[in-house]
């Protein structure tokens, strides 16, 4: 009987300390709120050096990518980690000097990781890879001075002024287009946005996790920095030459090495593939495999039969044209079919969503704030609370569209005034739907929107105009729809560490101002430095060629391709659609292993190589969590990001030392005996 009264009072006990805590909560949530930093004090001058340092040093390893491989990963929680890591050593320095220092707040990090990542964003999207460097000669060349369509006046070099004007008047209409649907698409519609919330989660748990843990994860960043930087300045000494040093290893034989099969012992591409997911690196191998292992020596051996023979490899219509060509079919199957998808999953979303609306007003279903839970309150105050102008977002999108239709036809003749009106008419509607989209499934479908304005203005502007008009109209549109839809996610992750919307705002504004300044001088790094656009050589920026050759296709049609070519492409397009129905149709437990076809159709152009390197990441990261799930989830971050930037950070000197035509002393090349 004693006992049962005392567990009766044990319980009792119990729920009156619950209640007590319940009664706290609210109170101490509502003083968090009070003690929030107001937003001018979340944008502070440490934060823009360290986003400009961060953005600077991403820009130059995305440009990197961009020019090889053609595949960034995503690096924002890279970004954000990275801006932890040197702001809490920078302030601990400071400490350590007799300086009084700042708090380092949830705020500020989201406000580093937004403007660092608006930055290198600028260099991953800005078409240095695909379709403004699809405007120079040397890619004009490459498809061939003699292709039909391919028009000798489709031409516009590189300069430093135009693109950094270019990538200004366009990149900023898109911080505009969506900010009068802020809350809409936040608050009311809740959506996901997978990345910006799992970015929040980062920054949270950094924060909250305590300095034990924090440090772990910054010596893991420095060490594995350290070693990267160190192997990237070792083995540049060995690279006397093309073909030669660490980076052609034949590390399963000559014959392998010939058909790109190696590992090239790049840090960057190690790191890549332990940020990117095992189907994403999957996929990239099963492409090397199907294209590099099976079909190219197979259609090689048929020259003389389907192509002639005095054509070099590197023609449009000898071998070099059934990679580009079956690799924009792959790329155009996968893109269509999400774009598609996605669409009709936006409509079907908000009609439903309307209707329930409609339907909770029917029944007059109140207390809707009570049924929310604490936190979401919370958040939804901070949000709300923190808004942006609705002026700002109308004037400031008239101004910029205006200004792009003024300037833009001056840089591009054949571009017409009034596309670059329709488009940017057609603008707000575009962004809402990637926007939502992305919301819903994580995809930024923003390249697949400048594709389809790529294909109906190669159409409406004849042989001579269409190839300029596409590939210029094709970056209007991608940039925007992809500034606008990096903004949601960003709020989304202000949302969740109650960082202000306008400091956001004003973060994102400072980061893509940085990166149309600074991704040019990257491009241009790399441009002067190395032999970009050589098919042969290691930056070979397949996407180029591949934009341009979709440019000439919406121009003349199926006239383009080389013999027995458009058969395959069909059959490559049909199977890139029918790999996404069953993994969209099927169960989870089929649908998981399914290829992404627009990942297998990058090695189809570059090389298995790269996949190599990215899939030893991947196998990084299986092993790690099977030995150690905890150590693992908080360690491949950082580790992952120190491989990165240390081989990253080696490029800079490297370039500098290919300007002063200053070569490596040894070349390593491996020969048959």
């Amino acid at each position: 009987m004693k006992e049962d009264q005392g567990k009766k009072m044990g319980t009792e006990v119990k729920e009156i300390e619950i209640e007590i805590e319940s009664m706290e909560k609210p109170q101490e949530k509502t003083e968090e709120v009070k003690r929030l930093p107001p937003w001018t004090q979340q944008v502070t001058v440490r934060g823009v050096i360290a986003s400009i340092v961060i953005g600077s040093m991403y820009s130059v390893i995305a440009m990197k990518l961009n020019l090889t491989a053609g595949l960034t990963p995503h690096l924002n929680v890279s970004a954000a980690l990275l801006g932890f890591v040197f702001i809490r050593t920078w302030t601990k320095l400071l400490q350590k000097t007799g300086f009084a220092t700042t708090p380092f707040t949830r705020q500020e990090n989201t406000m580093i990781q937004t403007c660092s990542v608006a930055c290198y964003s600028i260099a991953v999207g800005g078409g240095f890879g695909s379709y403004l460097l699809g405007l120079s000669r040397k890619t004009y060349e490459q498809a061939g001075i003699d292709t039909v369509g391919n028009s000798p006046t489709s031409i516009k070099n590189p300069e430093i002024g135009w693109m950094t004007g270019f990538l200004f008047v366009v990149c900023f209409v898109g911080l505009f287009v969506l900010i009068p649907l802020r809350k809409v698409m936040i608050i009311d519609y809740r959506l996901t946005y997978p990345s910006g919330t799992a970015t929040a989660v980062l920054i949270n748990g950094l924060h909250s996790q305590g300095d034990k843990l924090a440090k772990k994860q910054v010596q893991g960043f420095m060490k594995y920095f350290s070693m990267s930087l160190f192997w990237g300045f070792f083995q540049w000494f060995y690279s006397g030459k093309d073909d030669c040093g660490f980076s052609q290893f034949p590390s399963f034989g000559l014959q392998a090495w010939k058909q790109t099969f190696y590992f090239s012992f790049s840090m960057t591409y190690v790191g890549a593939g332990m940020i990117c997911s095992h189907i994403v690196n999957l996929s990239l191998l099963l492409g090397a495999v199907l294209s590099w292992g099976l079909m190219w020596p197979l259609i090689g051996n048929l020259k003389g039969h389907w192509f002639p023979k005095n054509l070099p490899d590197s023609s449009m219509k000898s071998l070099n044209g059934y990679k580009v060509f079956i690799s924009v079919s792959l790329i155009l199957g996968d893109g269509l079919y999400n774009f598609i998808k996605v669409v009709v999953f936006s409509i079907t979303s908000i009609y439903c969503r309307l209707k329930h609306q409609h339907q909770r007003q029917n029944l007059k279903i109140v207390g809707d704030e009570q049924s929310k839970a604490l936190d979401d309150l919370k958040q939804d105050e901070v949000f709300i609370r923190e808004n942006i102008p609705l002026w700002i977002g109308v004037t400031g999108y008239i101004i910029f569209s205006i200004i792009s239709a003024t300037v833009i036809p001056t840089m591009f003749p054949q571009l017409k005034w009034y596309f670059v009106l329709v488009a940017y008419i057609m603008a707000p509607s575009l962004a809402f739907c990637n926007a939502y989209g992305a919301g819903l499934t994580d995809i930024n479908m923003a390249y697949n929107y400048g594709k389809v304005a790529l294909f109906m203005l190669a159409a409406l502007s004849g042989k001579e105009n269409g190839v300029v008009a596409a590939l210029a109209g094709c970056g209007i549109i991608k940039s925007m729809a992809s500034v606008s839809c990096n903004l949601m996610q960003d709020f989304k992750t202000s949302y969740f560490t109650m960082a202000s919307p306008r400091a956001m705002f004003l973060s994102q504004a400072i980061g893509t101002a940085i990166g149309c300044v600074i991704a040019p001088l990257s491009f241009f790094l790399f441009y002067n430095a190395f032999d970009v656009g050589n098919p042969e050589g290691e930056y070979k920026a397949p996407f180029a060629l591949i934009y341009r050759n979709m440019a000439i296709l919406g121009v003349e049609g199926v006239a383009a391709l080389p013999q027995h070519c458009l058969q395959l492409c069909y059959g490559f397009f049909a199977f890139a659609v029918m790999v996404n129905m069953v993994k969209d149709l099927s169960s989870p437990k089929i649908g998981k292993w399914m290829p992404l076809p627009m990942c297998m159709a990058l090695p189809f152009l570059v090389g298995a190589y790269f996949a190599i390197d990215m899939c030893l990441g991947t196998l990084i990261v299986f092993v790690w969590h099977k030995i150690e799930k905890k150590k693992a989830e908080l360690m491949i971050p950082a580790v992952a990001s120190g491989l990165i930037c240390g081989e990253g950070l080696w490029i800079l000197p490297a370039s500098i030392l290919a300007l002063a035509k200053i070569t490596p002393p040894i070349c390593m090349k491996f020969l048959a005996s």
